[in-house]
C-alpha cells in the first residue's frame, strides 16, 4: 500500500467515524500533530503504535504495515498552494532570518533539529478573533569544527 492510499483510508475511516486528531493521538499515546503527520505520511510509527491507530479506527493490518514503513520526506511540490500551508513559509521567508540571528546569538552557531523536536497547535480565544498558537520545541544542535 502507498503512503497516499493509506492517507486517503484514514483520512475516510477518521471523517466517518467523527474522530478528531487529539482522539487518534490519545488512542496511540502520542500527540495530535505527531498522529496527523504519520497519517499524512510525513512520518512513522513504531509497530505498537500503529496496532493501536488501526485499532481506534478499525482499520487493517495492511494500513498498520504502511504507518510502520519510513517516509520520503521533502519531496513534492516545493511552494505549496494551501493558503494555511503556505503562511508557514511565509512565517519563515519574512521573520526566518531574524530568528536565525536571535537564536545564534543565544545559542551560537547552529541549527534547531527537527529530528529531536515536538509541535504543540492550540486554540486561544480571544474577543478579536481566536489565535492560533504554534510551539515548537527543537533541540538545539552546534557545529561541529574539526
Amino acid at each position: 500500500m502507498t503512503k497516499e492510499t493509506m492517507t486517503e483510508i484514514i483520512l475516510d475511516a477518521k471523517k466517518a467515524q467523527n474522530k478528531t486528531w487529539d482522539e487518534l493521538g490519545k488512542a496511540t499515546g502520542l500527540d495530535q500533530v505527531c498522529i496527523a503527520a504519520a497519517c499524512f505520511g510525513s512520518a512513522s510509527l513504531l509497530p505498537n503504535e500503529a496496532e493501536a491507530f488501526i485499532k481506534a479506527l478499525d482499520l487493517g493490518t495492511d494500513v498498520a504495515e504502511a504507518l510502520t514503513e519510513y517516509p520520503t520526506k521533502g519531496v513534492g511540490q516545493v511552494i505549496p498552494s494551501d493558503p494555511l500551508v503556505y503562511r508557514f513559509f511565509e512565517i519563515a521567508y519574512v521573520y526566518g532570518p531574524a530568528a536565525k540571528s536571535v537564536i545564534h546569538e543565544m545559542f551560537g552557531d547552529g541549527i534547531m533539529s527537527a529530528i529531536d523536536f515536538s509541535m504543540e497547535v492550540d486554540k486561544v480565544e480571544d474577543p478579536k478573533g481566536d489565535r492560533v498558537q504554534i510551539t515548537m520545541t527543537g533541540k538545539f544542535l552546534p557545529y561541529k569544527k574539526w
